[in-house]
């Protein structure tokens, strides 16, 4: 029951970002575990979590970790693509562009603030839910994480965005995208909530590069590159 445990802590952490809180809070954590050692504990997840961090979700992060990764990278929603389309069929092509790149800056800024909440849900997690998690699909720690995380993700994401548009001047390019389609004559006029559409974009994002990262291991050996991985998913592999 300690490697599931084990297994969880590990695989959950090491989809999270900005390292320095996490290890903070590793020997808290571990302590929490009957009969395990929090120095080993926190050196295992260490080396898990490094290795997440690298691979994928930290990548989303950077500036153009959504915007130049086709996976996630977040377009204009349904009901703007006809904005989208006449801006380029006029000649403003390059206010389009604009537009797309500050929602995915503004989702890169967000996604920093996922670290704590997955930190919380590892804490969280009975013996029942790591038993699960092991013995499950591809993807059974990824929506564990999603059914724990999604509603606390999203408070978190949404005024970081808010606050990442005045910051990057989303809100004015957007304005001046919204005012300038609005006089075109006999179109439909249009005024989304952005704000929401690219919070739930973010969090899209983040939960996918969590599942490539999470089928990875389960399914290719050579990607458990840490002793800790290697024991933990050994389990997986004779069930």
């Amino acid at each position: 029951m300690k490697k599931i445990i084990i297994l969880v802590l590990a695989f959950s952490l090491n989809s999270c970002a900005q390292v320095p809180q996490i290890l903070n809070q590793l020997p808290q954590i571990a302590s929490q575990i009957p009969g395990v050692g929090g120095v080993d504990i926190a050196s295992g997840l260490k080396e898990a979590l490094n290795k997440g961090i690298t691979q994928q979700v930290s990548k989303l992060t950077a500036v153009d970790g959504f915007y130049k990764n086709e996976a996630v990278k977040i377009l204009m929603p349904a009901e703007l693509q006809k904005v989208d389309a006449t801006l380029r069929k006029i000649g403003l092509s390059s206010l389009a562009d604009e537009g797309i790149k500050v929602l995915n800056r503004a989702a890169e800024d967000a996604v920093k603030e996922a670290t704590p909440i997955f930190v919380s849900a590892v804490k969280n997690m009975s013996f029942t839910d790591a038993k699960n998690i092991l013995l499950g699909n591809d993807s059974a720690a990824t929506s564990y994480l999603q059914g724990t995380t999604t509603t606390a993700l999203y408070g978190k994401f949404n005024p970081v965005i808010k606050t990442s548009f005045e910051k990057v001047g989303a809100d004015v390019v957007w304005k001046n995208i919204i005012t300038k389609y609005n006089t075109i004559p006999l179109v439909k006029k249009v005024n989304p909530d952005l704000t929401d559409y690219t919070t739930n974009q973010a969090l899209a994002g983040v939960f996918k590069m969590i599942a490539v990262e999470e089928k990875d291991i389960r399914n290719n050996i050579s990607a458990r590159t840490t002793p800790l991985l290697k024991s933990v998913f050994a389990m997986q592999d004779g069930k």
